[in-house]
């Protein structure tokens, strides 16, 4: 049977329910358009409450922040701000060097001292060791760019490691046959 047929006692059949609900949303809006509700004359619209758990129309520090905000002051109110920006040196070593030297020294650590930093960075081998320390004048003042003035003052150089002692070596021998350190 159809919405509008009537049934055998000559009343119109009702409509079947829609399961998305939009069939009661506009049952609503019709009897609110057929009947306003308007406000008594001379009656006056009352306030809620002021709540103080309920954020108004402004910003407030009750209202969601942004991640980056919250985490912003977190490193501020810690004073952590040195910490974080050199350790943002590591993930950006490569940027900061340039790839060529970035393949072959690696930052290791960083130890603040009261004059300012050092910085320890490891090499791959004895000639990019020398060839770091060269060019640590010029790596200390681009850090200090990036960091703020006299935040980096020495850069430690610390060659490659020796390898470990073969199963056969020989007692007060010549060793790898490289310079190592």
């Amino acid at each position: 049977m159809s919405d509008e047929e009537p049934r055998a006692d000559g009343t119109p059949e009702e409509p079947r329910h829609d399961e998305s609900g939009l069939d009661l949303a506009r049952s609503i809006a019709r009897s609110l358009a057929r009947n306003p509700v308007r406000p008594r004359k001379g009656a006056q619209r009352r306030r809620p409450p002021a709540d103080p758990r309920v954020s108004g129309a402004h910003p407030d520090d009750r209202d969601p922040q942004l991640l980056d905000a919250t985490l912003g002051r977190l490193v501020a109110e810690q004073g952590w701000g040195e910490e974080v920006r050199v350790h943002g040196v590591f993930s950006r070593w490569d940027a900061i060097v340039g790839r060529s030297v970035a393949a072959h020294v690696t930052p290791v650590s960083f130890e603040r001292e009261d004059d300012g930093g050092r910085l320890v960075v490891q090499t791959d081998s004895t000639a990019w060791a020398t060839q770091m320390r060269l060019l640590a004048a010029t790596v200390v003042r681009r850090l200090n760019e990036e960091l703020g003035d006299g935040t980096v003052r020495v850069i430690d150089v610390r060659g490659p490691a020796p390898p470990r002692r073969a199963p056969r070596w020989v007692r007060d021998g010549r060793g790898p046959r490289d310079t190592y350190g």
